[in-house]
């Protein structure tokens, strides 16, 4: 229930005692007179230039409003002249910093893209000077299972070779066994 009453309370609270104090600024386009009262027939304390900062107070007297300036001066200005929107004056220091962190991220941005670019060129150079290693290791390759399989070849040819002379040797050696005089036996009667 309490909050109840503190939410109309604060509903009935009118917009201009909200606004008290909350800093405004004077419009961009005007330089005006700061006036000691409600109207042009009061003595002007001095001016204002566009775009400066002031704080709003919550006196209102048909056209006028009252407010202090950035000078701490208390008068009187036209309330069309105030505006709640920062004044270009205050936002071109944000709006400079602003492009100024832009620019210092864009210039680590193009250094990486540099850096990237580099890294890159390395790349694509040791990628051919790797492709270039990988020919000459298939060409090496290549030409030594060629010998190997010519050492094979030969190797075969050489068994086979040693083979029929093995076997030639043991049919001329068979023929001439069967050739050679038979031993003959000796007889056991002869004393």
């Amino acid at each position: 229930m309490l909050r109840f009453f503190a939410l109309v309370g604060l509903m009935l609270l009118s917009p201009s005692l909200l606004a008290e104090g909350q800093p405004r600024y004077i419009s961009d386009n005007v330089y005006l007179y700061l006036h000691g009262g409600p109207g042009t027939q009061y003595r002007i304390l001095g001016s204002i230039e566009s775009g400066q900062a002031i704080t709003l107070l919550d006196e209102k007297q048909g056209d006028y409003s009252k407010i202090i300036d950035h000078k701490g001066r208390t008068g009187w200005v036209e309330t069309k002249m105030i505006s709640a929107n920062k004044s270009f004056r205050e936002q071109l220091p944000e709006l400079q910093a602003e492009l100024d962190r832009t620019k210092a991220e864009l210039a680590q941005v193009i250094d990486a893209s540099d850096s990237s670019l580099e890294e890159l060129r390395t790349l694509r150079s040791q990628l051919a000077q790797t492709e270039k290693s990988l020919e000459l290791a298939s060409t090496e390759r290549d030409a030594a299972t060629s010998k190997l399989t010519n050492i094979e070849k030969n190797e075969r040819f050489r068994m086979w070779q040693e083979g029929g002379m093995i076997a030639a040797a043991g049919l001329i050696l068979g023929i001439i066994l069967v050739y050679l005089p038979k031993p003959r036996r000796k007889q056991r009667n002869r004393w």
